[in-house]
């Protein structure tokens, strides 16, 4: 009895759904055109206004990424989404032109100079408020442009070899005369694929008797070959280069992170990844060093050595000990301030203050 029951969906799933049995290929269409109008309707531009509130950057983009976009190459690497060929993050917002506005008059100028087809983002204006630097991303990568705000022209600095895995490559130095970039290493090996590698041997995580709770983080790290990869996408040198494009290395290969000059110009607070990478935490806790350097590239001092931050205490306000959210003070010429708990981390120990 139970084969009858079996054979009899058999049959008249052959019956009513002939056509399974073979597969067609469909290529993707057009929709009527007054909806395709409906959804390629440009959006409101973007602005960035200077400090005078005199002038601002138009940023003009498209209502949705195109298929070639969607489709290109993403590595999940440590809580971060990397397009391993541009080396920029693959969920990055771009535009594809740029207006000056004159704010006083509402009058907008085109800016010359642009590439044909461009992918504009991370616009950031100069100290003095004369320049606006931003990246175009190219099929290869990732050049440094900036714009002369008075003359409406934009030019390219370098060419498509910046590194902008864990964001912003660049920022001005105090003079906005020149600006610091972090480059590509040269001596970056191939990434790796996992299904290419044969283990050598399990993956083992060790728990040494802590109490701490178990956050979810998306796309960790996964096994040897992701920690490579990561280590070969974030490394770069750092360059400065002025305006004119001649740039000089200012600091060797290393995994780079934040990149601040003092108010006064003469120092760099800079962050380093460091390792031990892990398994269990997002990149924001892999152990940190934070270093001052001056404008020659010259170590002046550590400010701080974070530790790998697998544990923390319960709760979400929990935080790790010692030196934190570290960071020039605006008020003075060359001034550190940082952030220390004074409840060792911990939101459950009673403190008349937490920090």
């Amino acid at each position: 009895m139970w084969k009858t029951l079996i054979l009899i969906p058999m049959i008249m799933s052959a019956y009513y759904f002939p056509e399974l049995k073979g597969q067609s290929t469909f290529k993707y269409q057009q929709p009527h055109p007054d909806i395709t109008a409906l959804a390629d309707a440009t959006p409101a531009p973007a602005i960035r206004i200077n400090k005078q509130a005199t002038k601002g950057v138009l940023m003009y983009r498209h209502a949705y990424k195109s298929i070639e976009e969607l489709s290109e190459p993403e590595l999940k690497l440590a809580g971060m989404r990397i397009n391993p060929v541009q080396t920029i993050t693959s969920r990055m917002t771009y535009y594809y032109n740029i207006k000056v506005l004159d704010i006083i008059t509402g009058t907008e100028n085109q800016v010359e100079g642009l590439p044909s087809s461009c992918k504009l983002s991370n616009f950031v204006w100069s100290p003095d408020q004369k320049w606006m630097a931003f990246t175009n991303t190219t099929d290869k990568g990732v050049e440094l442009w900036i714009l002369d705000i008075l003359s409406t022209v934009a030019k390219r600095l370098t060419k498509d070899n910046l590194n902008a895995s864990m964001g912003n490559p660049f920022v001005w130095n105090k003079d906005s005369k020149s600006i610091i970039i972090k480059a590509k290493s040269p001596k970056r090996l191939q990434l790796q694929e996992a299904k290419n590698i044969v283990p050598e041997g399990p993956i083992i995580a060790e728990n040494e008797g802590q109490k701490a709770q178990n956050r979810t983080y998306q796309d960790l790290l996964q096994n040897p070959q992701d920690a490579f990869n990561l280590e070969q996408l974030i490394t770069s040198s750092l360059e400065i280069i002025n305006l004119e494009g001649k740039a000089k290395t200012f600091l060797r290969e290393d995994m780079y992170g934040g990149i601040s000059p003092s108010p006064d110009g003469n120092y760099i607070l800079i962050s380093i990844v460091k390792k031990p990478f892990s398994y269990a935490v997002p990149l924001s806790r892999f152990p940190m060093e934070y270093m001052v350097y001056d404008q020659k590239g010259k170590a002046i001092n550590s400010i701080a050595s974070v530790p790998l931050q697998e544990e923390l205490p319960k709760g979400f306000m929990a935080v790790r000990q010692g030196r934190r959210n570290i960071g020039w003070r605006s008020d003075k010429e060359a001034s550190l301030y940082w952030v220390e708990a004074l409840d060792k981390g911990d939101p459950n120990i009673q403190v008349p203050d937490r920090d």
